[in-house]
């Protein structure tokens, strides 16, 4: 099978995106493209804390439909960071939320809200695409597990614990203290997270904080958008005893495409680095352990856009890399975790 033909069957799946922010803050602008009549236009939280995006990559969107279709991205977490609103953290979070449940109403049969690995399955046999609802910042919860339930009964799947800053739960990458991991309330939030069938993930969580999370969760976790601090010593990126622990926890790095991530010298970052860290841990803890995790619309721009995505299945085969190894990679490998901890 040539790589377009293993591209096209695979199943793949992006580990984090920022597109829902981005969309908004470029005039509510629908995912598919197109408005038909459907209004999209009038004022959100988000829009108005935030203001008008100026793009990470020129005028256009990384990830539309359109755009998932051309460079056969199947599925995709649709994360709504919330960590800049300020005392509107949850309001912040159900407004990316609601925009794009009314964006999809106004679609129908296009794209379907996944709860469950299943759904994923089911999206792509029926020719659909599928987005995993992401609360990146768990500063969304406002400190309250109801909260939580919530967000599980909305569809989301996948929490974020930190971003660059603290949290109520951990402190962040950026802005750790000595010694520090979960607090008291993270400890609750990740077993009830267990308990509910939400992933945890650990992108952005400071090194104790992700011990404490690798010791303490029954289930896989991700680290949805990161690289390796063996190729580029960035705060962001998991060495390789975090890498070994991740992978003996079941779980599942997403190589993302931040350039900054990827070499000291961000502005020569491209493709070739994206390869070299995805093989950097695949030769370490083996391909059934990682993922994509772009951060399009987020500041991910080492790849151009989704349609693009096709060229890392191309590089991978080059490489050397078995169909069984690549498909793993590509999207096999996070919907067994979503399996595992969804149980469906």
């Amino acid at each position: 099978m040539d790589a377009a033909q293993l591209h096209a069957d695979a199943l793949v799946i992006d580990g984090h995106n920022d597109t829902l922010v981005a969309h908004i803050r470029r005039g509510h602008q629908s995912l598919t493209g197109r408005e038909e009549g459907r209004e999209l236009r009038h004022p959100t939280l988000i829009r108005w804390l935030r203001g008008p995006l100026e793009s990470y990559h020129g005028d256009e969107h990384q990830i539309d439909l359109p755009k998932m279709r051309a460079g056969g991205l199947d599925a995709a977490f649709f994360a709504i960071d919330c960590t800049v609103a300020l005392k509107n953290h949850l309001a912040y979070a159900l407004d990316g939320f609601g925009y794009l449940i009314n964006d999809l109403a106004g679609h129908p049969g296009e794209m379907v809200i996944a709860r469950t690995a299943a759904d994923i399955e089911a999206a792509k046999a029926n020719g659909q695409l599928a987005a995993v609802l992401a609360l990146e910042n768990s500063d969304g919860l406002e400190r309250s597990v109801h909260v939580l339930h919530a967000y599980h009964a909305l569809g989301v799947r996948s929490i974020g614990l930190t971003h660059n800053p603290r949290s109520d739960v951990a402190d962040g990458a950026l802005d750790e203290r000595d010694g520090s991991g979960l607090t008291h309330f993270g400890v609750r939030v990740v077993q009830e997270m267990n308990r509910l069938g939400m992933v945890v993930d650990i992108a952005h969580v400071n090194r104790r904080g992700v011990a404490d999370v690798l010791e303490l969760s029954e289930k896989p976790v991700l680290d949805t958008h990161a690289c390796c601090r063996a190729r580029c010593d960035h705060p962001r990126n998991l060495d390789d005893e975090q890498l070994r622990a991740l992978a003996a926890n079941g779980g599942v790095v997403g190589i993302t495409y931040v350039k900054s991530f990827l070499r000291e010298d961000r502005q020569t970052a491209g493709l070739d680095d994206v390869i070299a860290h995805l093989d950097h841990a695949v030769q370490l803890i083996g391909p059934e352990h990682v993922g994509l995790g772009s951060d399009f619309d987020g500041g991910g721009t080492a790849i151009a856009d989704a349609t693009a995505v096709p060229r890392i299945t191309e590089a991978l085969l080059a490489r050397g890399y078995g169909e069984t190894a690549v498909r793993g990679i590509l999207g096999l490998n996070y919907l067994r975790v979503l399996r595992e901890v969804t149980g469906k």
